[in-house]
């Protein structure tokens, strides 16, 4: 079973599109491995290096409002999927974006804008991460010796997808 959480990666911007998660000019390559390198490559932020050690190291990305927004594809949520990251937290995502993370086995979490603020005063600590449990729909921030538990809600299917592991696994064992 996937398991969900790890050190946080904090994008504070809204409107990360899917541009920026996975530029266009990689849609070609063949297999999802081959995406690997490329992850967040034209995201610009201040302080933000695609290859660095925080990005190299996150299991979860928190971000602002409207995330993956843009064009609609799976490479997006792929390019995660392939470097580890299994959720992403944000106030809220791009329609598309949304369904293709819970295809792919993934958690798209949404939070209020109240709770993320609490997540991003996390940002900074070199130690942050967050633990998540789909079954009971909480999360928890750890960093700076802090702990702090959150609930989020998924639809049932949903729900049910990313605890299949996504949109085939859930097929395969309902139909």
């Amino acid at each position: 079973m996937k398991t969900f959480g790890g050190p946080a990666l904090f994008l504070d911007r809204s409107d990360i599109n899917t541009d920026e998660i996975i530029p266009a000019k990689y849609l070609t390559e063949i297999t999802k491995e081959d995406l690997k390198p490329y992850i967040l490559e034209d995201l610009k932020l201040p302080g933000f290096d695609p290859k660095g050690p925080r990005t190299k190291s996150a299991r979860v990305v928190v971000s602002r409002a409207n995330f993956g927004c843009g064009s609609s594809r799976e490479h997006a949520p792929w390019v995660f999927e392939v470097n580890g990251i299994t959720a992403v937290i944000a106030e809220s995502f791009a329609r598309i974006f949304r369904q293709n993370m819970f295809n792919c086995g993934m958690a798209a979490i949404e939070l209020p804008k109240a709770d993320l603020d609490q997540l991003f005063s996390h940002a900074g600590d070199a130690d942050a991460a967050i633990s998540i449990d789909i079954e009971a729909q909480s999360l928890t921030m750890s960093g700076g010796g802090k702990q702090k538990t959150f609930s989020f809600s998924l639809s049932p299917f949903d729900k049910a997808l990313v605890l299949a592991g996504g949109w085939v696994d859930y097929a395969d064992k309902n139909y």
